[in-house]
């Protein structure tokens, strides 16, 4: 998964929450309560802000319209934000606090979170501004995301509310608009292509009890009625340890489980679900793989302690692992885990072919391959490549299959497509420390041979199995065809 290049602004209750982390050894006399020794402080982006910061570790470029007041928190916040590159759009309010969130934890677990905010409407001047940031701020962008928190910057105020200024300018320049809605009037978010309620909101919004499960069909139909009400597309429901579920007009509903993770903390799990819908949305997925996506990274998220956003190389690895081949890497996550081998002190190997059908000279190859390192890469010409090599008439079987058979063997740690006719460009990228070919080859004839002996690697040649070739499988096949 790759959103560079991608742009989308995100509009909401921009927030700074602050954390105290320490040990408790015993209670108060003053009142039964713990007394905590702090340890340590820190200060991350917290609500809109948390969405944004989900965007700019996935990759994307991201705009932040929100509001601020003129105190220390927001000091803090501009500068979390400009330290992952996130551009402030942010206006500074004379009347209104910066949004704060105060949580303690101790012994890994969240004793306590103190809120400093107001919630009121706006002033007007207020209104305006965040009106004029948002217009300035649409023209070039692929989605937007309104991440709203109910602390004002998106509830009625003075004038038409933000989201109607979003939604409007938005539909006039065909950017589709993104919601985690809040509270019980959701008529200011109509035309929203999804909104992401979770299990809770839905129901409350439908009128009906949070506490009461709803069956299927009740839930399809309830989430029917938002669409054709509010004129949303989309319908996802987050269902924390159930997964998700999508609601499309004239679809059949889609239910995704949630990807096994040991939980440590939920917050801003939500912030990651809709950062990842959006990133997936502005790259033009379709929505079901969308919903996949940021399912696997709520799944990231939900693991680890705190606001924590999910980076672009947490996600492609646990959509590996949630894929039919974890082992298929691209080049950028291929590159990601050889930097993790090479921290640990751990020898690459590489060798490649197509491998169209597995024989036993395929799984020698492999077999004295592993033996020479820690870690072993197949580079495999993809099904354009093969054709080009071999005619129209191969590969046998296509570059997924392929790929999935070499990762089920053993010691095979990373399979990797390339499309063109020679690996000389991935063996220039990968840098392997020992590169392997079978011995009909001399060194001096192996593509990417003198890249890696430049850089301080081997070749090694295997031994050849006698009798053992795909052209030659393929051509018995064939008289045996035709004796037929």
């Amino acid at each position: 998964m790759n959103f560079e290049g991608l742009r989308v602004l995100v509009v909401g209750d921009a927030m700074l929450d602050a954390y105290i982390s320490g040990q408790v050894r015993r209670i108060s006399p003053e009142a039964p309560v713990p007394v905590v020794s702090a340890k340590k402080r820190w200060f991350v982006p917290g609500g809109a802000a948390n969405v944004a910061r989900n965007l700019a570790r996935l990759g994307v470029e991201v705009t932040l319209v929100g509001l601020v007041g003129c105190d220390a928190d927001a000091d803090c916040l501009r500068n979390e934000l400009s330290r992952e590159g996130i551009v402030d759009a942010l206006v500074s309010s004379a009347t209104r606090r910066t949004t704060r969130k105060v949580r303690v934890l101790a012994q890994g677990q969240q004793l306590l979170r103190l809120d400093e905010e107001e919630t009121g409407p706006l002033s007007s001047k207020d209104a305006a501004a965040l009106a004029e940031r948002t217009r300035n701020a649409l023209r070039g962008k692929h989605a937007v995301v309104l991440s709203d928190y109910a602390k004002g910057v998106l509830l009625q105020s003075s004038g038409d509310s933000l989201c109607r200024v979003v939604l409007e300018d938005a539909g006039r320049l065909g950017i589709p608009v993104l919601v985690d809605p809040k509270g019980g009037d959701w008529k200011r978010y109509a035309g929203a292509q999804c909104v992401t309620p979770n299990a809770a909101e839905f129901a409350t919004i439908c009128g009906r009890d949070p506490g009461v499960p709803l069956t299927r069909s009740e839930r399809a139909s309830l989430a029917m009625e938002l669409c054709a009400r509010h004129h949303f597309d989309n319908v996802l429901i987050t269902r924390g340890p159930k997964g998700m579920a999508l609601f499309r007009p004239e679809h059949e509903p889609m239910y995704c489980r949630a990807a096994m993770r040991e939980v440590a903390d939920v917050s801003g799990a939500g912030d990651t679900v809709i950062a990842t819908l959006a990133a997936c949305v502005a790259k033009g997925l379709f929505w079901p793989e969308c919903m996949r996506v940021a399912n696997v990274a709520a799944g990231v998220a939900v693991g680890k302690m705190g606001t924590a956003p999910v980076t672009l190389s947490e996600l492609n690895e646990a959509l590996r692992d949630d894929s039919d081949n974890p082992k298929l890497f691209t080049l950028p996550a291929l590159l990601d885990k050889i930097e993790d081998w090479r921290r640990k002190n751990e020898s690459i190997v590489f060798t490649n072919g197509c491998f169209d059908l597995l024989h036993p000279g395929h799984i020698s190859l492999i077999r004295q391959s592993v033996a020479q390192g820690d870690h072993l890469i197949v580079g495999l010409n993809s099904d354009v490549s093969v054709r080009r090599l071999k005619g129209p008439t191969r590969p046998i079987q296509n570059e997924q299959a392929r790929a999935l058979l070499l990762a089920a063997l053993s010691g095979v740690d990373a399979v990797i497509l390339f499309d063109e006719d020679t690996p000389r460009n991935l063996v220039a990228a990968l840098l392997p420390d020992v590169m392997v070919k079978g011995s009909d080859y001399k060194v001096e004839e192996i593509v990417g041979a003198d890249i890696v002996l430049k850089h301080g690697g081997r070749v090694f040649l295997a031994d050849l199995v006698n009798g053992c070739s795909t052209t030659g499988i393929v051509h018995k096949i064939d008289q045996h065809g035709s004796k037929h």
